[in-house]
């Protein structure tokens, strides 16, 4: 599986798909900023929000702290979020284009692999600053363990195992990201050539850069990446709540029994909560804002790779 880089051109199209990526990440997660915080707080049963629902909740956060606080671990985020998203769609087009060689018959394999593959990749660059603006996201005002994003790194790295600790609740990411990375990718690109196939004179548009000479409109990528979203959050919720229960496991006594393994923490939540109540707490709010978190993602990131002419790949 050789990835060539042969000329300048090649460098550039690696650049601007980076940089493609990273902007599309940039731009979801400051959407859904606001929704990503509360989703935090209802997961791990903050003491001050765990009574409340979604609307209730951005409320209490207003008035106990203040607007800005519904951004809290933002910068974290957006510092994890750009090399993270910059990772995950440069991953998959790679890997899209070589599956697509390597699977010669139509198949609907390559896209879920490749979207998956894309999806662990930037997970493994990236998770430590996932645990830290968990962490810094969890925190309430006058209730602070950390004071930004280098002293809440380096506090868990020295009180809690080292390097062990920034990636605490790793393995159900991983696993977790596979089905979610996997029907994100795979549903969106099957909804964009079903609305082109089926239903090009609603959902297109004429473009002459593009080989094909259409290209989805802006509400049809946005509702393309809704329904993508919905899909695979629909799949991997409980996994992504097993993680935050691990990562934020010493922030609280509550939340201290998480400091264990993924299948101890699946049973203990199950055990303690069920289903419904625990490892699909705070899905009401994840379809809030994953909907248009991935709706935003894809649609920035096939605007972007129009804006900067990345009508070719790289050669393989």
């Amino acid at each position: 599986m050789a990835f060539c880089i042969e000329s300048e051109k090649d460098y550039a199209f690696l650049l601007k798909s980076l940089i493609a990526g990273g902007v599309a990440g940039m731009c979801s997660k400051t959407t859904v900023a606001p929704l990503d915080r509360i989703k935090i707080l209802l997961q791990a049963h903050n003491k001050h929000y765990k009574h409340l629902g979604v609307l209730s909740g951005l409320k209490e956060i207003i008035q106990r702290e203040r607007f800005t606080a519904l951004y809290k671990g933002n910068y974290a985020q957006m510092i994890r979020i750009f090399p993270y998203a910059a990772t995950q769609f440069t991953t998959f087009e790679f890997c899209k284009k070589y599956l697509g060689g390597l699977f010669k018959t139509h198949t609907h394999i390559d896209k879920f692999v490749a979207g998956s593959a894309a999806g662990v990749t930037a997970v493994t660059l990236t998770y430590p600053l996932d645990v830290i603006r968990a962490r810094l996201a969890f925190q309430v005002a006058g209730e602070h363990l950390y004071v930004g994003i280098v002293h809440a790194g380096t506090t868990i790295f020295k009180n809690e195992g080292g390097i062990r600790a920034l990636y605490r609740g790793f393995w159900p990411t991983i696993i977790g990201m596979i089905p979610y990375a996997g029907f994100s990718f795979y549903s969106f690109e099957k909804l964009k050539y079903f609305c082109m196939k089926y239903a090009p004179n609603y959902f297109c548009k004429k473009c002459d850069r593009n080989t094909g000479g259409l290209v989805l409109t802006i509400p049809a990528r946005l509702l393309c990446g809704g329904i993508a979203g919905a899909v695979a959050q629909s799949f991997s919720y409980p996994l992504d709540v097993t993680r935050r229960r691990m990562q934020l496991g010493m922030m609280n006594h509550n939340t201290h029994k998480c400091n264990s393994s993924m299948l101890q923490t699946i049973k203990m939540i199950y055990k303690e909560n069920g289903i419904v109540k625990g490892l699909y707490r705070g899905m009401s709010v994840n379809y809030l804002r994953a909907i248009p978190m991935v709706s935003v993602s894809f649609t920035t990131y096939e605007i972007m790779k129009q804006l900067l002419h990345l009508d070719t790949g790289l050669k393989f």
